[in-house]
C-alpha cells in the first residue's frame, strides 16, 4: 500500500515521502492517527504543486539543519554515570541524557532526532547520530565514565 505521510515517522520516512507500507500497518496506525494519507493520484498531484510551491521554504529549512550540524560537528561528550565495580552501568545511557548534555553545552537539540544505535550498558566510546534533516545527519562521539 502506498501512503503519503503527513508527518516525520521514525525508521519509516520523512514528510512529504511517499512509502510503501504494509496495509494493516497503514490503515489501523498511520492513516487514523493523520501521520499519513493514501496516496491516490490526486494526492500525488496535490503533494507535487505543493512541493513545488514550498522548495524554497525546504531550502530554508535545510540550510538551518545545515548551520546547526556545522556547530556540533566538533562536539564531543562525557558523560557521567553510576558504575557498578564489574564496569557496568546502572541502567543505560540513551538519547535523553545525550540531549541533556548537548543542553549544556548550548546546544538545544530534540531527544526525538537523536538515534543511538545499541544499548549502552558499560563504560566506553560511543556514538550518536543526530539525525538534523532527512539529508542532513551529524555523528556525535561520546564517552561514558564513571561518577
Amino acid at each position: 500500500m502506498e501512503i503519503i505521510l503527513k508527518e516525520d515517522v521514525l525508521n519509516l520516512g520523512y514528510k512529504n515521502d511517499i512509502v510503501t507500507v504494509k496495509s494493516g500497518y497503514g490503515r489501523n496506525y498511520l492513516i487514523p492517527t493523520g501521520k499519513a494519507v493514501i496516496a491516490s493520484p490526486s494526492a500525488k498531484k496535490m503533494l507535487a504543486e505543493d512541493l513545488k510551491q514550498r522548495a524554497h521554504k525546504l531550502e530554508k529549512i535545510k540550510k538551518d539543519a545545515e548551520a546547526i550540524a556545522a556547530k556540533l560537528e566538533g562536539v564531543t561528550l562525557t558523560i557521567a554515570t553510576k558504575v557498578s565495580s564489574t564496569g557496568t552501568i546502572f541502567g543505560s545511557v540513551g538519547n535523553i541524557q545525550i540531549a541533556d548534555e548537548l543542553s549544556k553545552l548550548g546546544h538545544e537539540i530534540d531527544r526525538k532526532i537523536i538515534v543511538v544505535k545499541d544499548a549502552v550498558k558499560e563504560i566506553g566510546s560511543y556514538k550518536a547520530i543526530v539525525k538534523l534533516h532527512k539529508e542532513v545527519s551529524v555523528e556525535i562521539p561520546f564517552e561514558v565514565v564513571a561518577e
